[in-house]
């Protein structure tokens, strides 16, 4: 079988494990949404992979993310993505109030996750239980994302930004070198105030702030 999409590969998947997660009484809600993507807090955080509960969803589905910027080799990368897949499942199965806690344990260890529960990875029976659901549904349409790379995210901060006080004030900006040297400190806006301080100039192999 082949699948143009991830979602459809990972709906699959997940459809694939439902038998798995019966034998361990606790069968897989019917509303479940999968895709790849970041998680709620961005590609700058750690988290792998992330469930949120039902009652969030305007149509009552919980929906789980992982992030595509995985950095398995392509020949583990379907197995390590069922692995984060299944944590991410059990969630939904045991509800989301259950955290890590002896429910998630046991149903995560009867699938073969191994680990923390908290990061839980593939234990041999895992793959072992995933390599024939894997086979079924075939190759998964996904290749690393490197996000280092160009995208239509703003461009960082590189310029350092040199912080200006008010010695009577404290009121205080910021502004970049090259108009220090040029024209000098601000006036503070407070009349009588006068020209602000600001940070020494002579750092001229600092690094940039960002």
């Amino acid at each position: 079988m082949t699948h143009e999409t991830r979602e459809s590969w990972l709906n699959a998947v997940a459809a694939g494990m439902a038998p798995l997660f019966e034998v361990l009484d606790a069968p897989l809600p019917d509303r479940v949404r999968v895709a790849i993507g970041f998680t709620s807090r961005g590609a700058k955080a750690k988290a792998i992979g992330e469930c949120w509960d039902n009652r969030l969803s305007a149509d009552g589905h919980f929906e789980i993310f992982i992030r595509p910027d995985l950095a398995h080799a392509p020949d583990a990368m379907p197995a390590q993505i069922a692995a984060i897949l299944a944590h991410e499942l059990v969630h939904a199965a045991v509800g989301i109030p259950a955290g890590h806690g002896k429910t998630f344990k046991r149903v995560a260890l009867g699938l073969g996750l191994v680990g923390p529960m908290r990061a839980t990875t593939p234990g041999e029976a895992f793959l072992a239980a995933i390599a024939p659901i894997l086979e079924c549904v075939g190759p998964l349409p996904h290749a690393r994302l490197d996000t280092d790379g160009e995208s239509t995210a703003p461009k960082k901060q590189k310029t350092r930004m040199l912080k200006c006080e008010c010695a009577t004030c404290g009121y205080t900006v910021r502004t970049a070198r090259k108009w220090l040297e040029q024209a000098g400190a601000p006036l503070c806006p407070i009349e009588d105030h006068g020209q602000m301080e600001h940070e020494p100039l002579d750092d001229d192999d600092a690094e940039p702030e960002e």
